[in-house]
């Protein structure tokens, strides 16, 4: 009998009560990394630290001499333009946290089989390009108009579905200055890096991960909402397979803590000494401003506020917070949660559905604090 296509593309599944992450979610752990968090004390993530998550392959380097980013579709003006040509235009730099739709999806039960995120994959950088608005502008958008897609070159099968990398945004946010959509060549001043997107890419603040399209050649402008794999069946937000589901866009608030003192190897639990100890993280959300931040010590019984800085004017970037905590011997299970201006802020427990997107569930880290006495 003939294989397929569709006998090599597994559709997506739950794993079962008890079952641990297989060789096909090691396959992509290894392939895609989150941050260290410990690399939060960074405003902006060094680029081999901030997370990467590829669909399918990292496109060969290209001829940036040969690359060219089309503007087609619904407009008067259809463009064709090289990363030359772009690097001439008005550019801008955004310092902006990125957050990956999926992250935390490995904490969920029953846990969505795929890439297994536990609450690393977020990074900040810099991006600088040309706002998408002024490509747009000259190209002339037709009246008609009401997506804007974008295709990148990395190319690949999906429960059974063979396509290119495809996402689209409405045409307010496409054109919109508030966020200002880029079309980015350079990040923390350098060069795109290959698993980053070069030469080109997307960058939309605010939203998850899955909008940032990487290896950018096309943008489409089209006359009714755009359908494809990646809009319509996956990254949408759904409890049963048979629901349409509400799609993902813009990021629900979180905030994390960076692990105090030092770690046991295996188990990651933090161990610190009696005493005053500096607690500090990252907080930020997509949807409104972050309002404030509160720390628990007890695993969640009780809270306090945090000293949350301000934002530097980086609207999208993530914010520091502090708080000083006075640790007593024993085990302790440290939590922090964030608030926006939107009344938006985390749950203690997280709704579930079946992509695992979307999940800014509380952060709980294990702490102990040894006993002077029991070393004397």
């Amino acid at each position: 009998m003939r294989r397929r296509l569709t006998d090599v593309s597994r559709p997506a599944r739950l794993a079962s009560s008890g079952e641990g992450p297989g060789q096909d979610e090691l396959a992509l752990a290894a392939r895609n990394h989150g941050l260290p968090l410990e690399a939060m004390r960074y405003d902006v993530t060094p680029p081999g630290l901030h997370y990467v998550l590829v669909h399918y392959d990292i496109p060969p380097a290209p001829d940036e001499a040969a690359w060219r980013l089309t503007v087609n579709g619904r407009v008067r003006r259809p463009l064709s333009l090289s990363p030359e040509r772009l690097r001439a235009c008005p550019s801008v730099t955004t310092r902006v946290t990125m957050e990956c739709a999926g992250n935390g999806r490995a904490l969920l039960s029953p846990r969505p089989v795929s890439q297994p995120w536990l609450v690393e994959a977020v990074g900040t950088a810099e991006w600088t390009g040309v706002p998408l608005r002024l490509l747009l502008d000259e190209a002339g958008v037709e009246s008609d108009a009401v997506d804007v897609v974008f295709t990148g070159a990395d190319h690949g099968v999906e429960r059974g579905v063979e396509q290119d990398y495809q996402r689209a945004l409405p045409l307010d946010v496409a054109t919109g200055d508030d966020p200002g959509v880029l079309v980015a060549y350079a990040m923390n001043g350098a060069p795109l890096p290959p698993q980053h997107g070069s030469p080109l890419r997307l960058v939309v603040p605010g939203w998850y991960g899955m909008a940032q399209v990487k290896w950018l050649r096309e943008i489409t402008v089209v006359d009714t909402s755009f359908t494809g794999f990646q809009q319509s069946v996956a990254y949408r937000i759904r409890r049963v397979p048979e629901e349409a589901g509400e799609p993902v866009t813009r990021i629900a608030p979180r905030a994390l803590l960076i692990p105090p003192g030092f770690p046991d190897f295996m188990s990651r639990t933090r161990v610190v000494a009696p005493g005053p100890v500096l607690l500090e993280g990252r907080a930020w959300s997509g949807r409104a401003p972050v309002a404030s931040v509160e720390v628990s010590t007890d695993g969640g019984l009780s809270w306090r506020r945090a000293r949350l800085e301000p934002d530097g004017g980086h609207r999208w970037a993530w914010r520091r917070w502090s708080f000083t905590w006075s640790a007593v011997p024993g085990d302790h299970v440290l939590s922090t949660r964030a608030h926006d201006e939107a009344g938006n802020t985390q749950p203690s427990e997280q709704p579930w559905n079946l992509g695992g997107f979307a999940n800014n569930l509380v952060q709980r880290v294990p702490v102990f604090c040894p006993d002077p006495a029991d070393a004397a």
